[in-house]
């Protein structure tokens, strides 16, 4: 696939994946610092790794959480916990994640991946 229908393909995805999550990110940044943050992260993440063939998007959402929960990065899971459920992942699946990493990732980095994905759940509406 060219550069061209990489981006256009990413392009796709992103505007499939749109959230309250990622609009309130996307509101909260300076449109002056670190002004290319957005654009390296579609450039070298969305549109040379999420539509390789290799993993279908709802495996690279598990993976991609698992990751996120073991590094605790909790900005980041607030994007992906509704990229995931966009992509397959259900509810039940999700909390099989969290309880996986407390596991190999802690029971701390799993416990706030818990607070992390209930906040964001709950402004999709998807829980109470």
């Amino acid at each position: 696939m060219s550069d061209e229908n990489n981006m256009a393909a990413a392009m796709a995805l992103f505007k499939r994946w749109s959230s309250k999550a990622m609009d309130e990110m996307a509101a909260e940044s300076s449109p002056n610092f670190a002004a290319e943050m957005r654009q390296l992260a579609f450039e070298n993440v969305f549109s040379k790794l999420w539509i390789r063939p290799g993993l279908d998007l709802k495996s690279r959402s598990l993976v991609t959480l698992g990751i996120l929960i073991a590094l605790r990065a909790h900005d980041e899971l607030m994007v992906h916990v509704p990229i995931a459920i966009a992509n397959g992942v259900t509810i039940p699946e999700l909390e099989e994640v969290l309880y996986h990493a407390t596991a190999y990732a802690g029971f701390p980095a799993a416990n706030s991946a818990r607070r992390v994905a209930t906040v964001t759940l709950r402004k999709q509406q998807l829980i109470d």
